[in-house]
């Protein structure tokens, strides 16, 4: 299969301002530091408007860490603003929904990816209450409240990735369930 892309409308910069929400008061051990909102799965596009942000509030920014699941790339090495984050991956060590944030500072932040095709609503929603004071839920447990889930923390789901699920057995089997979770975020459609 071929795919062909039209300069006129495939985005080459990514909106300057980060669609971001922040804890009142600083960070929080153990709990969601806030929520970012991107407007695609490119991190290369995504990540420098949110370094943009958190490097005005918070530090420079100098790594991240996601899962797999959610980004069909993940670059090792990301240029932002003159200076370039590192960038690495967790398959069951961090929530498919979660992005964590390192700073120069040293400080980390847990945001909740409310994902891109998330309608503005629900974005909304999701956001003020992954910055909420009050919240004591993860990542996932947000997002199941939007679907009907009930708050819980969700279970396995047959469209739920196995690379999240499972831990490793040893260091070739993380790498073949990062492959097989990129291989199916890769045909997503990008949302319009």
């Amino acid at each position: 299969m071929t795919t062909t892309l039209d300069r006129a409308t495939t985005p080459t910069t990514p909106d300057p301002l980060a669609r971001l929400s922040l804890t009142p008061g600083g960070v929080r051990p153990g709990r969601l530091d806030g929520a970012w909102w991107p407007r695609s799965r490119n991190l290369l596009l995504e990540l420098p408007a949110l370094a943009a942000d958190i490097d005005a509030r918070w530090g420079r920014i100098t790594r991240i860490t996601v899962n797999p699941a959610q980004w069909p790339v993940i670059p090792r090495r990301i240029p932002v603003a003159g200076h370039t984050v590192h960038a690495g991956w967790f398959t069951s060590e961090q929530d498919e929904h979660t992005i964590a944030v390192f700073s120069y500072a040293p400080r980390r932040l847990n945001l909740l990816v409310v994902p891109p095709e998330t309608d503005a609503d629900d974005a909304a929603r999701l956001m003020a209450e992954a910055a909420g004071s009050a919240n004591t839920t993860g990542a996932s447990g947000l997002l199941a409240v939007g679907r009907g889930g009930g708050g819980r923390e969700p279970g396995p789901r047959a469209d739920f990735l196995p690379s999240a699920l499972a831990p490793s057995d040893n260091d070739g089997a993380a790498a073949r369930r990062a492959n097989v979770a990129r291989g199916r975020a890769a045909s997503w459609p990008e949302p319009a």
